[in-house]
């Protein structure tokens, strides 16, 4: 199959060119796309050199499916020029996610809903992705009716720039800021720009993109997105009411067995889930399970994942296999 990847030189168009040869993708011929500034430089994948290409070109080459990681402006001028000349389009930026016309997919939930007309394919936010694979479970047993969810995010969420300043700072160099204030040794609760109401765009993707993926508007999410100076993945303390009771073992049995999903649930062997651990991971990780005794059916949890691999790379490039083991795309 003839793959593009929009954004090949970027740091998640990186780590979807490590994802697609880990998990034998099968790519007969790779189409690095990427900005004018980066045409001719060269990409490895599986050991063999593939120089970059501009998006005329590779339109031009008409590969069967583009992987998209190159922003919301490039996707919005771009992935419906790809898309009218019958390329498949899954794209990992916020562009389309809340287009009511596109599908927002994360495989272990709604996969199901793609079709062979589905030319523009949302991948949703890293955080969103990681939250809902760990509650998806809960919402079939129990129904959730409302999450509170606080964020720890990596600096990796922020791409170069990110890791550049957390390295600079702990080097004592000078560094260009992708942040408004020191992340070293700091916690900034602010990802993404802030919106009129208060929240962060990061917060609000939280917020509306579990409503669209559960498809339940009733869902009440409130969130608070914090960057932290860490590379491993992204944390998250998840507060989640539902509307039946439930017994913790249960639970624990119902993740345990999830796809995607590894429970780490022994706090007294010091045993819960950790950005350190989970980098360079797929899946998502659950722990510190308990009761919320301050109301009733109201459970606890800390989620962890990789948001470079689940939360980007691995969970857009799941959607193509998903699309190509249902015949929804096809080989050249």
């Amino acid at each position: 199959m003839k793959v593009a990847v929009v954004g090949a030189t970027g740091l998640v168009g990186r780590k979807m060119l490590q994802v697609l040869e880990e998990r034998n993708f099968p790519v007969t011929e790779l189409i690095p796309v990427a900005s004018e500034r980066s045409i001719g430089k060269e990409v490895f994948f599986k050991g063999k050199p593939y120089k970059v290409v501009g998006m005329e070109d590779a339109i031009r080459m008409r590969p069967r499916i583009a992987i998209f990681s190159a922003g919301g402006d490039t996707s919005l001028a771009w992935a419906p020029r790809f898309a009218e000349a019958g390329i498949t389009v899954v794209d990992n930026s916020s562009a389309w996610r809340m287009d009511p016309s596109k599908k927002l997919v994360i495989p272990e939930i709604n996969a199901h809903v793609l079709t062979a007309e589905d030319k523009i394919i949302a991948n949703p936010n890293c955080s969103t992705i990681q939250m809902l694979v760990a509650l998806a479970p809960l919402h079939k047993a129990y129904r959730i009716k409302r999450v509170v969810v606080s964020t720890y995010q990596s600096v990796t969420g922020s791409g170069v720039k990110g890791i550049r300043q957390l390295e600079g700072e702990r080097a004592g160099e000078q560094v260009t800021k992708a942040y408004a204030h020191e992340i070293d040794k700091n916690c900034l609760p602010h990802c993404d720009s802030f919106t009129e109401n208060g929240y962060t765009k990061e917060e609000m993707k939280l917020i509306n993109e579990t409503c669209k993926i559960f498809d339940d508007p009733t869902i009440k999410v409130t969130a608070t997105a914090v960057r932290v100076p860490v590379t491993g993945g992204h944390s998250e303390s998840v507060n989640v009411e539902l509307e039946k009771d439930f017994d913790l073992n249960e639970v624990r049995n119902l993740l345990a067995q999830a796809p995607g999903i590894v429970l780490q649930d022994d706090p007294a062997n010091n045993l819960y889930p950790m950005a350190i651990t989970a980098h360079e991971k797929d899946d998502v990780f659950v722990g510190r399970l308990r009761r919320d005794y301050s109301q009733p059916n109201t459970l606890n949890m800390w989620v962890v994942s990789d948001n470079l691999r689940k939360g980007a790379a691995t969970n857009a490039i799941q959607i193509a296999e998903y699309l190509y083991k249902q015949g929804l795309i096809t080989e050249n």
